[in-house]
């Protein structure tokens, strides 16, 4: 049995094509895609609830994205060699998608809505995540669930000066802007990425030339509906109560003293206490018979009068919750070395956002590795975020981090990396972790600038430092009117249209993330944002210079040493020895960690201990293994065997050379017996290399020649009485 699969294709521009087709797979689910590029594949489906469930006022949304094994032909690690719990790499490509989706959906749609998207077959040279939010927006376009959509994502980069849409894997390490951009046909929604110092401009440019191929794309998906039937139909819901009459008296109860509070600049704390004390007078004073879907109903009207006055106490008057001016930035202090143990530590707060973070220098066995079906590999550089309850005054259990976690350490990854030294200035892996202590707005920017103070504690020597800036928005689409807000608070990021996350250097930016919640953005106000938080980062930037303004010297006394060595590459079996027997007995005899590994055609190994004699014992034995040996050098070599013929002098590790009978003295010898020893050390030079290899020691030019006996003439000359 076939199906009759529908299908519409586009072209990316340059020749590739991308082929959409659906009614063939998951028929059962209410939208089914398969998106194919070259030998990738991805199967994307969505399935939303018929009602939603009762007390409901937000969407609740999940995006998975999931890479099967089989599709690189590839068997999972680990004991249960399966599939298991989503891993970093795949949490970030949903979270790209989910925050592209959401704010497309009608904010009065309340169904448990569920979007899956499978990497079901892979090409190693197509990177399947820019593909991703396209596969699960076809899928919502031909569903017959409410999307405000279609909407598309795409990979844009600079390579070798070129913008280029969805570049291959292997021209990707050229890039030197790389931002992943989402939008519908009419506005950008959402951005995330990194660059090496790039400028506000160039950044525009890239962000509109995605945009065009958004375009097209989104295009292609409306055709695509238009071929399915079910497409065409749009489900009816009712998913929100409403109860006109009590909306009117809850503002009119509530919104002056609502303002008044948002106008009095209080601390995070005190404000929120004050709301909820309005919210629990006006909930009383209800009555004691008032249904629950009145109360759930005042309490939403109560939050939508929040939502208006800390917005028209920007639009109108300009001041902010906390009192500040639009530009302003809240005070901020740091510290260094706070931690006495760990090899770089600082605090970094700013207002009642705060940072504690960690660097810890390791060895290249503390790398990380990668497994995944698409990325595998080893990366040195780790960068962890995490955000316990009581950082915001909640009690919340400690499940280990959530996908917010793995999304924020990302960002403050992203922007740090573009600054570490190069990989052959710098031996160590790097962990840096941040702990925020405190959160009202930007802890990921917070985790920037602290993880920036600690790497220049640690002694890393990072490019340049680091700084970065949340941004946000208000706008009234009636009006018109607009502000942007540096230095955001959690109330301004909930309760706003933007947040506008941007790192930089002093020459440039070298990371961001965007995510907007209204339509309608336009590149004068982006371009304006970027002005602002420029002058924001230098800000912050300038405040970070008061406690360090470069990497120290040197590294802590307790931090621990490498020394990285090249030999040659034949040379790599023998320090590691049969077995791994030398190298490990070298580990335990000097107390040294090594690793040692083929590059560039050459073996590097790296030294890594916590103080120098370790260090110097292991590059003194792996110097001795690996030297050539040098005719004309002199050697102290032990007696391996003795032959009737002479004996054999191992004068380097594993390099034996003849010390022939007739070089052992000058005087002549006629038997070996009592000559040496097995064991017994002898100085030698070498004095010839044959051939074969084989290695030709004297011991005799090394001696003082003996005197000549007295009367005897140098050979051919004649005696006295012979010339007469």
């Amino acid at each position: 049995m076939s199906y009759n699969a529908i299908k519409q294709s586009f072209d990316l521009g340059d020749g590739r094509i991308v082929e959409i087709e659906t009614g063939k797979l998951a028929k059962q689910a209410d939208g089914s895609v398969v998106v194919k590029m070259g030998d990738t594949m991805l199967l994307a489906t969505v399935v939303s609830a018929p009602e939603a469930k009762e007390g409901v006022d937000f969407l609740p949304l999940s995006v998975d994205y999931q890479e099967k094994y089989a599709s690189t032909g590839r068997i999972p690690g680990g004991f249960l060699r399966r599939e298991a719990r989503l891993s970093d790499y795949e949490i970030l490509i949903s979270r790209l998608v989910d925050r592209a989706l959401r704010p497309l959906f009608p904010e009065d749609y309340h169904a448990d809505t569920q979007v899956m998207i499978s990497l079901i077959s892979a090409d190693k040279n197509i990177m399947p995540d820019a593909l991703a939010g396209l596969a699960a927006s076809a899928a919502l376009a031909v569903s017959d669930i409410p999307f405000n959509g279609p909407i598309s994502e795409v990979r844009v980069a600079k390579i070798d000066g070129k913008l280029v849409i969805n570049p291959l894997l292997s021209d990707l390490e050229r890039a030197t802007l790389e931002f992943i951009v989402a939008g519908s046909e009419h506005d950008i929604n959402m951005v995330e990425g990194e660059c090496k110092e790039i400028q506000e401009e160039e950044m525009l440019e890239a962000l509109k030339f995605a945009h065009d191929a958004i375009k097209v794309q989104v295009a292609a998906q409306k055709e695509l509906a238009a071929k399915v039937e079910k497409a065409k139909t749009k489900r009816v819901y009712n998913h929100e109560h409403s109860n006109e009459d009590l909306k009117q008296r809850v503002y009119a109860e509530t919104y002056d003293k609502v303002y008044e509070i948002a106008k009095s600049a209080s601390a995070k704390h005190d404000r929120s206490a004050k709301f909820k004390e309005i919210q629990e007078v006006l909930i009383a004073g209800l009555g004691e018979d008032v249904d629950d879907i009145t109360k759930f109903l005042a309490k939403k009207y109560f939050h939508d009068v929040q939502y208006d006055a800390v917005r028209n106490l920007v639009l109108d008057e300009g001041k902010r919750l906390d009192g500040r001016q639009t530009t302003q930035i809240r005070p901020i202090w740091s510290e260094i070395s706070y931690l006495p143990s760990a090899h770089g530590s600082a605090v970094f707060t700013r207002g009642e956002t705060q940072s504690l973070t960690t660097v810890t220098l390791g060895a290249k066995d503390d790398e990380q590795m990668i497994d995944g079906a698409f990325i595998n590999g080893y990366q040195k550089f780790i960068l962890h975020y995490n955000f316990p309850g009581f950082s915001t005054g909640e009690v919340r259990p400690n499940r280990g981090p959530g996908r917010r976690e793995v999304g924020h350490g990302n960002l403050a990854m992203r922007s740090l990396k573009q600054v570490l030294p190069a990989e052959d200035e710098n031996p160590y892996t790097i962990r840096v972790v941040s702990d925020i202590l405190e959160s009202n707005g930007s802890s990921s920017m917070a985790t920037v600038c602290a993880g920036t103070l600690a790497l220049m504690d640690a002694g890393v020597k990072i490019k340049a430092p680091v700084s970065g800036i949340a941004m946000g928005l208000i706008s009234d689409e009636k009006t018109g009117k607009y502000a942007i807000l540096s230095d955001i608070l959690g109330d301004e990021d909930h309760l706003g249209d933007m947040d506008f996350k941007v790192t930089g250097t002093e020459n440039g930016i070298v990371a961001c993330q965007m995510d907007l919640k209204i339509n309608g953005l336009s590149y004068e106000v982006l371009a304006k944002a970027l002005d602002q938080a420029k002058a924001g980062r230098l800000h912050i930037l300038n405040e970070m210079k008061k406690t360090i303004t470069e990497p120290r010297e040197d590294y802590k006394p307790f931090a621990p040493r490498i020394v990285a060595i090249k030999i040659d590459k034949e040379y790599i079996g023998a320090v590691i020895g049969p077995g791994g027997k030398i190298i490990q007995e070298m580990q335990r005899e000097t107390g040294a960690t090594i690793n040692i590994e083929e590059k560039d055609n050459q073996g590097i190994v790296q030294i890594f201990a916590d103080n120098k004699a370790a260090i110097d014992a292991a590059v003194a034995r792996i110097r001795a293994i690996a030297a050539k040996p040098e005719i004309g050098e002199i050697y102290e070599g032990k007696v391996k065997s003795i032959m009737p013929f002479g004996a054999f002098v191992e004068i380097l590790p594993g390099k034996d050379g003849l010390l022939h009978i007739s070089e052992i003295d000058h005087r002549r010898i006629e038997k070996m017996d009592g000559i040496f020893e097995v064991g017994e050390m002898v100085k030698v030079k070498l004095i010839d290399v044959d051939k074969q290899g084989k290695l030709k020691l004297s011991r005799k030019v090394l001696l003082p020649k003996p005197p000549k006996p007295e009367g005897q003439k140098p050979a051919g000359e004649a005696a006295p009485e012979q010339q007469a």
